[in-house]
C-alpha cells in the first residue's frame, strides 16, 4: 500500500464518485490538472504522488471528488540522473528497440537476439572508445610516439616510465568507466512492492554478461598491443581466454530465449556470473603481465592493433544493424486488423539511432580528444575506422534532413486533400470572415495527419544502414577517406576534411542541446513539456536488452496507480480514470492490474491518447487490439476515448466515427469507445466572446464541455452500478 493513505480510511463507503486525472509526459503541476490554486498530497511522496484541492470538500464541477495522480518526476528525479540519461541514451534507444518485436514467434525472436547483440556492441564500443583515450592517445602517443601538448606529455609523472607500466595504470581509466557504468545500471527503488514488469532476474544476467564483455575487450586491447612485439606463452593463454569470455557472452546473448526462460535461468545466471569473474581475474592478470613485461613494443604510431579493434566493433554493430532491418522489412503485418507498420519496423529505426549514436559520439571522442591533446600530430593520424564513422554520421544526417523534407513535399498534397475534407464536412457553410480560420485549421489537421507517414519515413530510413556498412567495409579495406573521394568522385581533399569537421561540430552541437535540455528539463516545466518526452517515453520501458539503460518508471507508477484506483474503489461508490496522452497508457495497464471486486466500480475516460495510433503500432507484441479489448472488457466497457482530427499524437481507439464513415456495427460495444470532437468547435466568436474557440490540438481541456459531458455520462453509469 503507498505511503500516506487517505483520511477517514475507517469510514464505511460514501456515496460519491472520485474523479482521478493522470497527466501526459509533461511534468504538470497537480495545480493545473486540477484547476486550483492550491492542492495538498493525500498519499505518495515527492516523485510520484495523489493529491487532491486544499479545501476539504475537492468537489469538481460534476459533483465528484478531484484527485490528481503526479508523476513527471521519476523518469528523471535529479539533475544528476537527467544528466546521466544524455549519456545513457543509445543505451535506451537500444533498450527501447527491444520492445518493438514484431508479433510473429519467430521474427520477435530474431529481432530480441540482434536488439541485444546491438546492446552488448554498444557496451563493447563504450570500453573501446574509453581505452582509445586512455591507451592509445595517452599512454601511448601522449606519453611516447607524439609527445603532446603541455601538460598531457607528463601526465602523474608516467613520461619516463616504461611502456607497460604506462598502459597498466592508464588502463584504470577505463576501469573506471566500466565501474561508473555498472553504478549507473543500478535500479533506483521505489515504494511499490509489486512491480508491473517481472524483469530484474534478467537485468542481473544481463548487467553480468556486459561487465564481463568489457573487461574481456579491455584484456584484448591490452593483450593484441602486447603481442605485437612478440607473443609469450602467458600473452596468448591470456588472449585466448578474454576471447573465449567474450564468445561466450555473445553466445548466451545469441541463443533464442537462453537467458529468458525458466528452464535454462539458473544455468544462465551461474554462466553470466562465472563469465564475469573469470573477466576481472583475467583483468588482473593482464595488468600485471603488461606492466612487468620490460622486452621492447612494436615502434608504432598508434598503440598496436587498436585500430583493428575499434574497426571490428563498428563493423560489428553496423552487420548487425543490417541484418536486424533486413528480419523487419522482410515482413509486413497487421495490427488488429487495421494496416500498420511493418512489423518490428520501430525496432530497426531506433537501433539504427542507437547505433548511429553511439558511434559517432564514440569516434567524436577519440577524434576531438585526439587532437585537442595535439596527439595526432607527425605521421599518427587518428584511427581510420573512427575517421570513417564521422563520415558516415555526416551522410546519415545529410541523408535524413533530405529525407524529412522530401517526405514532407510529397505527402502534403495528400494531407491537405484529406484535412481539406475533414474541414469541409465539419464547417459545409463558411461565413467570409471565417475563410482564413477555416484554412488554418485545415493546415492543422493536415500537419497532425503526417503522423500517418512515418512508417514510410522510417522504413527508408531504417534501410540507411547500408550506408553505414558500405562506409564501415570501405574503413576496413584501410583506404582514407579524402584518397577514395578523390579517385572515385573527383572531389578534393577539403571537402572530406570539410565533412568532417562538420560532423564534430555537429556532435558538440548535439552533445551540448542534450546537455541543456538535461538540466532544463528537470528545471523548467515549459521546457521539459517539449523535450523531457524523450525521457519519459524511453524509461516507460524496462531493461530487456541493455542492463545500463534507465530503470523503469511503468515499475512503480503502475502499481502505485493500481493501488490507489482500489484503495478508492473500496471507499467510494466508484472510480472515473481520466489519462491524457501517456497517462491513458499508465491507467489502461493499472485496469489490467486491477482486483475484480475494484474493477467493477471503475470507468475509463482517455483523451489525446496514442494508445492505438502509436503504441498498438509502434509496440504490437505488447499494446495490440487484444489488449486494448481486454481493457474495454475489464471495466465492463465503461469508456469513453475523446479524439480530434487536429492532434498529431492522440487518436481514435477502435474506430473513427469520422462523418461519412461507414456505420460501425453496433452489436460491438469497442466501436462505442471513441468519440470524435470538432475542433474547434466553431470558426468565429459565440456571442457575447471576442476571440473564436482556440484549436486544442493535443491539449487536455479538462474544463472544455465535451469533457465534462463525458464525465458527467461515466459518472451516472458508475451510480447506477454502485
Amino acid at each position: 500500500m503507498p505511503e500516506g493513505a487517505p483520511d477517514h480510511a475507517d469510514q464505511p463507503r460514501r456515496p460519491d464518485v472520485v474523479e482521478l486525472r493522470v497527466h501526459g509526459v509533461s511534468g504538470t503541476d497537480p495545480t493545473v490538472i486540477l484547476d486550483q490554486g492550491q492542492v495538498r498530497q493525500v498519499a505518495g511522496d515527492g516523485s510520484g504522488g495523489f493529491h487532491r484541492a486544499a479545501r476539504s470538500d475537492g468537489v469538481g464541477p460534476a459533483g465528484v471528488t478531484l484527485e490528481a495522480y503526479r508523476w513527471g518526476d521519476l523518469p528523471s528525479g535529479t539533475v544528476g540522473r537527467t544528466l546521466a540519461m544524455v549519456f545513457l541514451l543509445p543505451f535506451m534507444l537500444s533498450n527501447v528497440a527491444v520492445w518493438m518485436r514484431p508479433t510473429n514467434r519467430r521474427s520477435a525472436a530474431g529481432v530480441t537476439v540482434l536488439c541485444r547483440l546491438i546492446a552488448l556492441n554498444l557496451t563493447v564500443l563504450y570500453v573501446v572508445s574509453s581505452a582509445g583515450v586512455a591507451l592509445d592517445l595517452l599512454a601511448w602517443r601522449c606519453l611516447g610516439a607524439t609527445r603532446c601538448r603541455a601538460p598531457f606529455d607528463t601526465i602523474a609523472g608516467l613520461d619516463g616510465r616504461h611502456v607497460g607500466q604506462r598502459l597498466a595504470v592508464l588502463a584504470l581509466l577505463p576501469i573506471a568507466a566500466i565501474v561508473v557504468l555498472r553504478l549507473l545500471g543500478v535500479r533506483r527503488p521505489g515504494p511499490a512492492d509489486n512491480p508491473l514488469w517481472a524483469v530484474e532476474p534478467l537485468v542481473h544476467r544481463l548487467r553480468a554478461i556486459h561487465v564481463a564483455a568489457a573487461f574481456a575487450v579491455l584484456n584484448v586491447v591490452l593483450l593484441t598491443a602486447r603481442r605485437a612485439g612478440g607473443a609469450t606463452f602467458s600473452t596468448t593463454l591470456l588472449l585466448a581466454l578474454s576471447a573465449a569470455v567474450l564468445l561466450a557472452c555473445i553466445g548466451l546473448l545469441a541463443a533464442p530465449g537462453l537467458i529468458d526462460r525458466a528452464a535454462t535461468a539458473r544455468t544462465a545466471t551461474w554462466t553470466a556470473r562465472t563469465a564475469g569473474v573469470v573477466a576481472v581475474g583475467l583483468s588482473v592478470a593482464t595488468l600485471v603481465v603488461v606492466a612487468g613485461d620490460r622486452r621492447g613494443w612494436s615502434p608504432a604510431a598508434g598503440l598496436p592493433g587498436y585500430g583493428a579493434i575499434a574497426g571490428g566493433a563498428l563493423l560489428g554493430q553496423m552487420v548487425l544493424l543490417v541484418l536486424l532491418s533486413g528480419v523487419v522489412l522482410g515482413r509486413r503485418g497487421r495490427v488488429g486488423g487495421r494496416s500498420a507498420l511493418p512489423g518490428g519496423l520501430g525496432a530497426a529505426v531506433l537501433a539504427a539511432l542507437a547505433v548511429g549514436l553511439a558511434g559517432a559520439l564514440s569516434a567524436g571522442l577519440v577524434y576531438q580528444t585526439g587532437e585537442l591533446l595535439g596527439g595526432y600530430r607527425g605521421d599518427g593520424g587518428p584511427p581510420l575506422p573512427y575517421r570513417w564513422t564521422l563520415l558516415a554520421f555526416f551522410l546519415h544526417v545529410v541523408a535524413a534532413v533530405l529525407l524529412c523534407g522530401a517526405m514532407t513535399l510529397v505527402s502534403r498534397r495528400r494531407r491537405r486533400r484529406a484535412a481539406a475534407a475533414i474541414t469541409t464536412r465539419d464547417f459545409p457553410v463558411v461565413p467570409p470572415e471565417a475563410v482564413g480560420r477555416l484554412r488554418l485549421t485545415t493546415k492543422t489537421v493536415a500537419r497532425a495527419r503526417f503522423t500517418e507517414w512515418l512508417g514510410l519515413l522510417a522504413a527508408t530510413y531504417a534501410a540507411l544502414a547500408v550506408v553505414g556498412l558500405a562506409t564501415s567495409l570501405v574503413g576496413r579495406s584501410g583506404r582514407e577517406p579524402e584518397e577514395l573521394a578523390r579517385q572515385l568522385l573527383g572531389l578534393p581533399s577539403g571537402a572530406v576534411q570539410m565533412g568532417l569537421t562538420g560532423s564534430t561540430y555537429l556532435l558538440a552541437a548535439l552533445l551540448l542541446t542534450l546537455l541543456t535540455g538535461g538540466v532544463f528539463a528537470y528545471r523548467t516545466a515549459w521546457f521539459r513539456r517539449h523535450v523531457g518526452i524523450l525521457w519519459d517515453l524511453g524509461t516507460f520501458w524496462p531493461r530487456a536488452a541493455h542492463p545500463f539503460a534507465p530503470a523503469s518508471y511503468a515499475d512503480r507508477a503502475v502499481p502505485e496507480l493500481a493501488d490507489r484506483i482500489s484503495q478508492l474503489a473500496a471507499r467510494h461508490t466508484g472510480v472515473l480514470l481520466c489519462g491524457h496522452s501517456h497517462g491513458s497508457v499508465l491507467l489502461a495497464l493499472a485496469v489490467l492490474r486491477l482486483p475484480p471486486q475494484a474493477r467493477q466500480r471503475v470507468a475509463l475516460l482517455t483523451y489525446g491518447s496514442p494508445l492505438d495510433r502509436l503504441y498498438a503500432r509502434l509496440f504490437p507484441a505488447y499494446l495490440n487490439e487484444e489488449v486494448l479489448r481486454a481493457v474495454g472488457e475489464r471495466v465492463e466497457w465503461r469508456w469513453i476515448n475523446l479524439w480530434r482530427d487536429t492532434d498529431p499524437i492522440g487518436g481514435w481507439v477502435f474506430a473513427a466515427h469520422r462523418p461519412g464513415d461507414p456505420p460501425p456495427d453496433p452489436a460491438d460495444p469497442a466501436n462505442r469507445v471513441d468519440r470524435r470532437l470538432r475542433d474547434p468547435p466553431d470558426l468565429l466568436p459565440a456571442p457575447g466572446e471576442r476571440t473564436a474557440p482556440p484549436l486544442r490540438g493535443h491539449h487536455p481541456g479538462e474544463t472544455d464541455p465535451d469533457f465534462r459531458a463525458a464525465v458527467r455520462q461515466l459518472t451516472e453509469r458508475l451510480r447506477d452500478v454502485g
